[in-house]
């Protein structure tokens, strides 16, 4: 089986997922009411400069401000030098006006970063106003097929008397034909200068351009010749996609099909269960052994486990084919669940160099098919792998799932037990303080279950010992963790 994007729309969010092989390997969701904000265009307003971090902060209108650094004010061409020895005082005041883009959604409490480098996408194009630069991307490996993209562009825009701009040749360039590369341009010339006319009418903070929903983006960024099929299960998604591919990529309009069936879109190669699989911490592999990933604010870990797997020669063979299957699996899984910035990976220890080389060969190998850049450093004497994995959307978790109200996202919760002797502490705490009569606790079922039965014997030795009544009464808005000492 190829590759299939499945397109499931309903008017309170659309969500797109790559199948490969007949198993999903990304998912993407996008909510009407908090839509990414990738790729938009601001008219921003300087709200704080910060001359210790070489930043600032800057209202586009959202609840945050955004985040902008020196490098991204200063011009593309920019020396390292310069860079240096440039501070953000120098070319930043409060109040100012600044045209800016987001190159990363707020995530978690991080504001959105943010770059005065525009850039517009097309099918096979980056356009970069104010820039001449001419690149190719370099998951296009063919030498003489690069020299031929550049050189065509380069032919395009050297007698050009517009606006200048520079232009990145995306991967799906490949094998472009010139008349295509040059509606291409056409269509990025007129898109910028319509941008223009709203920016001199614009006041801070504004939204100037908003990039594609889901949906369009998909068909912009992820369709491709080698595609067997594109489902939507919407009709009137499926009419506007079938005029969009045919404005801008008609070379995938025949893979456009539109799925009326009864059976959900993403029940279709179990796309849903798989979903479900991607929030929890555990992924077990067919070996029998078994991921544990991790993700924090700082970073994300992975664990490798051999679990049941136990190998039918010697301990070295176990450890080396569970850490060659689990490498496959967390490309999978980084993909799927969409974990971004530093990654580390703890492989199994692995006492063969050969085996490591080849472990981290088979990750590399997974990673290459990886829309987002990735960047994998070689099996330290731990057996850790370092890598990142560009950031710019919110992961998986972190758009379907919310911080549990329990424990406030650190995965575990004190026992009955616990807030049983936390309780009892404030108890003599507050009888060395006040006089009273008696004293009421306030707390969840479980802990007061727990009192009652469990801790009855330190009840009754407390009261004996303030020479005062305790009672308990069950309050079912408080959490585990919760409780009160009333004074009565």
């Amino acid at each position: 089986m190829g590759e299939e994007i499945l397109i499931n729309f309903t008017p309170m969010e659309t969500r797109v997922a790559v199948i490969e092989n007949g198993m999903p390997q990304e998912v993407y969701v996008e909510r009407v009411h908090r839509r990414g904000i990738v790729g938009n265009i601001y008219q921003g307003k300087v709200v704080r400069v910060l001359p210790g971090m070489q930043a600032a902060f800057v209202d586009i209108g959202l609840e945050r401000a955004a985040f902008i650094h020196v490098e991204e004010v200063l011009p593309q061409g920019a020396s390292h030098e310069e860079k240096n020895n440039t501070s953000i005082v120098q070319v930043l005041r409060e109040g100012q006006s600044l045209l800016v883009q987001v190159t990363k959604d707020p995530i978690g409490t991080k504001g959105a970063r943010l770059t005065t480098h525009l850039s517009l996408p097309s099918r096979y194009l980056v356009c970069m106003p104010g820039n001449r630069h001419i690149g190719v991307s370099q998951r296009i490996e063919d030498v003489e097929e690069r020299d031929r993209l550049r050189s065509i562009i380069q032919s395009m825009i050297e007698n050009d008397e517009g606006d200048p701009a520079g232009f990145i040749l995306r991967t799906v360039a490949e094998g472009a034909a010139e008349a295509e590369l040059k509606a291409d341009i056409q269509f990025l010339r007129r898109l910028w200068a319509s941008i223009k006319e709203k920016i001199s009418s614009a006041k801070a903070p504004s939204v100037i351009y908003e990039d594609l929903p889901l949906n369009m983006r998909a068909l912009r960024d992820m369709a491709h010749t080698g595609l067997e099929r594109i489902r939507i299960d919407s009709r009137e998604t499926f009419q506007k996609a079938e005029a969009f591919v045919q404005a801008l990529v008609p070379e995938v309009a025949d893979t456009l099909e539109y799925y009326p069936g009864e059976r959900p879109i993403f029940d279709l190669f179990n796309v849903e269960e798989e979903i479900q699989k991607a929030l929890g911490r555990k992924v077990e592999l067919k070996s029998g052994g078994y991921l544990i990933f991790d993700q924090t604010e700082a970073m994300t870990t992975v664990d490798v486990n051999t679990g049941a797997f136990v190998g039918h020669r010697n301990l070295e063979e176990t450890i080396f084919k569970t850490n060659l299957e689990a490498a496959t699996a967390i490309g999978r899984q980084l993909r799927l669940r969409n974990l971004g910035g530093i990654i580390i990976i703890d492989f199994i220890d692995m006492e063969d160099p050969d085996h490591q080389r080849q472990v981290l060969r088979t990750l590399e190998r997974v990673l290459e098919r990886d829309h987002a850049k990735c960047k994998v450093t070689g099996v330290s004497d731990l057996g850790l792998v370092e890598m990142t994995r560009k950031r710019t959307r919110e992961s998986l978790e972190q758009v379907l799932c919310d911080v549990c109200s329990e424990c406030q996202g650190r995965g575990s919760i004190k026992t009955p037990e616990t807030v049983c002797y936390e309780i009892f502490r404030e108890i003599l705490r507050q009888h060395r303080a006040y006089d009273t009569d008696s004293y009421l606790v306030l707390a969840a079922q479980p802990v007061v279950d727990y009192l009652l039965d469990d801790a009855s014997n330190h009840v009754a030795e407390l009261e004996a010992f303030i020479g005062k009544t305790i009672r308990f009464q069950v309050e079912p808005i408080y959490n585990a963790e919760s409780f009160d000492v009333v004074l009565r």
